[in-house]
């Protein structure tokens, strides 16, 4: 049997816990360590999955001789000097989703891992869930015909709490880089292809993030119409029209198990792809592929994928005025 990969988490919030449960179908690979500035948070977390060993230094977690990679689950103000200092490190990087909070940053942490030769993606998990790999079968088979139309909405309402990191401009806040980031990243996983041109309608609240944003990305003989709220609780599906018939991914589309394709004569096709564990497991999966292979990028996220989408949102903000005080200009 090959020797398990050993796994840090750093930053045990509410995302690391799917994450953590996603270890529940995993046999080749364990959670070794967690870290939190907060220690009784990484206590917690450390006993609720069984995790040996809790750091409360990043610097410790990053530097310890017998873990094999990282994930990054800190506010993404913080993630590119986390991947950075990981990457010097000689540790390998699953980083939460977006990667840094501008495309420049992306870059020069992608140009970093390719010059200490370790292993860096971005973790947009629903690309490797079930049910999108059979929606990518059915489009590479033309059962839809032509791709025409992309419509997709990620809409929820949180507490307006101007604490809390989705409204902190300080942060990174706003819909964007929180949701926004899924229906450009599975528009791209479908057309396999960036925008021509981008139009957008931002709705900026009192604290400076973006709290609506209604966008359409022009690819030509396509477009993706997507919507992403803070303020508002939408179906959130994702539509796929095509010349010959329609997919629809039920939602919410960036954890889908079911998936209903309808072409234009009425036959129907269904999907039903029940994860084995949270869902985050198939990224996992991967990471593990690629480290056993030797591989510092994955076919499946490459960097340009990730550095591109993040070119799509950049424009976004900058159209609309939002500005993070932090990111030099």
């Amino acid at each position: 049997m090959e020797q398990s990969i050993n796994w840090g988490v750093i930053a045990p919030g509410r995302i690391a816990h799917r994450f953590a449960q996603g270890f529940e179908s995993i046999d080749d690979g364990r959670l070794f360590a967690v870290a939190s500035r907060n220690i009784e948070r990484a206590t917690s977390f450390a006993k609720q999955y069984e995790i040996p060993h809790v750091m409360a230094d990043y610097e410790e977690i990053i530097n310890h001789p017998d873990i094999d990679v990282i994930y990054i689950a800190n506010p993404h103000r913080y993630h590119h000097e986390t991947v950075k200092q990981c990457l010097l490190a000689g540790k390998a990087v699953l980083c939460e989703k977006p990667l840094t909070v501008t495309a420049k940053q992306s870059i020069e942490l992608f140009d970093l891992a390719k010059k200490q030769n370790v292993f860096l993606m971005e973790a947009v998990w629903s690309r490797f869930l079930p049910c999108w790999t059979q929606v990518k079968v059915w489009l590479n088979e033309g059962i839809i015909g032509d791709v025409q139309l992309l419509r997709s909405t990620f809409g929820f309402q949180p507490p307006k709490d101007e604490t809390d990191r989705l409204f902190d401009i300080n942060l990174a806040g706003g819909a964007l880089l929180d949701t926004g980031i899924y229906n450009i990243a599975l528009s791209e996983f479908v057309l396999s292809r960036q925008p021509n041109r981008i139009q957008s309608a931002v709705l900026v609240g009192e604290t400076g993030v973006d709290e609506r944003c209604t966008v359409t990305l022009d690819y030509g003989d396509v477009t993706s119409q997507f919507t992403c709220t803070f303020l508002s609780q939408l179906d959130n599906q994702f539509h796929i029209i095509g010349s010959n018939g329609t997919i629809v991914i039920n939602g919410n589309f960036w954890d889908a198990q079911s998936a209903t394709l309808t072409t234009n004569v009425g036959e129907v096709l269904k999907c039903n792809k029940p994860q084995r564990a949270s869902g985050f497991e198939y990224q996992v999966d991967e990471v593990h592929r690629c480290l056993r292979n030797g591989q510092i990028i994955s076919e499946n996220m490459r960097p340009e994928v990730t550095i591109a989408n993040m070119k799509v949102m950049d424009q976004i903000l900058e159209d609309a005025g939002v500005v993070y005080p932090f990111v030099e200009r």
